[in-house]
């Protein structure tokens, strides 16, 4: 746990500006304003500490059905990135915020659906209960933390979207797929740790 919260950004200095992979999103959304959002990379406390991932419901408008941290769009009563992180995960999973210790900051990150996703790294305690919003969540589950820094478990494809040919990550666990924007700020992880 040390070695992450040594490779974070510190909470005394978000991040601001475009996300790290800003050139090849401009080139699928060119230059229209990215929504602010963000997501809580909680790892709950442990002798082995996991990963807390939600997969989304079916009915969702975006990313239906994937993989996810908790997290989501920026209100203008949050104030920060925090704080929309805790908000989300309090709505999304039920995590009471008094059992989250902030820890920093990854990356800002664009999505294909438009946004740019502040992620905040934070310890969930031991004894937190999280349980899943029906509306928002089909499932909570978690990924020892030990799995996801293993580079070995990082499989990289490519993928054609609207003509052009991505670069893409992804984790297989115990039948769940973790991809996409969730898998990339995984990735970003491991390279600020250099790991990769």
């Amino acid at each position: 746990m040390e070695a992450v919260a040594q490779a974070l950004l510190p909470l005394s200095a978000p991040p601001t500006g475009p996300g790290w992979n800003h050139a090849e999103m401009s080139d699928l959304l060119g230059n229209r304003t990215r929504q602010p959002a963000a997501v809580l990379v909680g790892i709950r406390e442990g002798a082995q500490p996991r990963l807390v991932l939600t997969v989304r419901t079916d009915h969702l408008q975006d990313h239906a059905g994937q993989v996810a941290f908790p997290g989501g769009r920026s209100e203008p009563e949050d104030g920060d990135a925090l704080a929309t992180a805790l908000r989300e995960s309090e709505e999304e999973i039920g995590l009471d915020r008094s059992l989250v210790m902030p820890l920093g900051y990854l990356d800002r990150f664009e999505t294909i659906s438009g946004f740019c996703i502040t992620p905040v790294v934070a310890k969930i305690a031991s004894h937190a209960r999280l349980y899943p919003a029906p509306d928002e969540v089909a499932e909570v589950f978690e990924v020892p933390l030990a799995f996801l820094l293993d580079p070995a478990n990082l499989r990289r494809y490519t993928m054609e979207f609207r003509g052009h040919q991505r670069p893409m990550v992804e984790f297989i666990h115990a039948g769940h797929r973790i991809w996409g924007a969730t898998a990339a700020m995984l990735c970003n992880l491991l390279q600020r740790m250099e790991r990769t």
